[in-house]
């Protein structure tokens, strides 16, 4: 339960995160109808994103290198890259490796994704961490973040298509830490991710025909 507030926007991002250090939101007006952009979120394959947007394919190459170095230091093959991967594709993955977790959905309202690490760190160390454990989770040392895609009727017609990053952490250590890693340009970088797949979602539901009326 939401307390009488799961109608409200971002009721989600309130319910997991509502004290954070950082925040940002991107927000884009679609042309099509909320059934559709919505529709466009769920199906948004992120692979394609990256070959749509060669910045935001880039700036997640490079984010990913020190891991794939790891796994060459070991002797190990690096995880493959997936052909397709959605938003709920990446909660698929082994708990602590990575996997973002679905917290929670609104259907076409809301959808949010959370995930607990030290990202400031060349080879991220995640935190296993399911979703009725994330809002009290509190070990010194990590970050909380929240990813929050939603979808609201706009008054002017069409649909107001919107993606906030809340990043909330555990200690002062941690805190020091983070504001190094977000000042050094990681908060531009993701705040071009957040848009790249906005802009692709918009693209996609502007594109998709209507359903014919009977």
């Amino acid at each position: 339960m939401l307390d009488g507030m799961e109608n409200a926007p971002g009721a989600l991002l309130e319910r997991f995160l509502p004290e954070y250090d950082v925040s940002d939101t991107i927000a884009l007006k679609v042309d099509a109808d909320l059934v559709r952009t919505w529709e466009a979120l769920n199906a948004a394959d992120l692979i394609e994103v990256g070959r749509r947007r060669p910045l935001v394919g880039l700036l997640g190459g490079i984010r990913a290198l020190p891991e794939i170095a790891t796994h060459l230091v070991h002797g190990e093959k690096p995880p493959g890259v997936p052909e397709r991967m959605t938003l709920r594709d990446t909660t698929s993955a082994e708990a602590g490796a990575g996997a973002w977790v679905l917290l929670g959905e609104r259907p076409r309202r809301e959808l949010a994704l959370g995930l607990i690490g030290k990202f400031w760190r060349p080879v991220i160390e995640y935190a296993k961490v399911d979703p009725s454990a994330f809002s009290d989770f509190a070990d010194p040392g990590f970050a909380k973040t929240v990813y929050a895609l939603a979808v609201t009727e706009s008054a002017a017609g069409g649909t107001l298509l919107s993606g906030t990053m809340r990043t909330a952490t555990t200690s002062e250590q941690a805190r020091r830490w983070f504001n190094r890693y977000w000042t050094l340009g990681v908060g531009s970088g993701a705040h071009v991710l957040v848009r790249g797949l906005l802009e692709v979602i918009k693209e996609s539901a502007e594109a998709t025909e209507p359903p014919t009326r009977r």
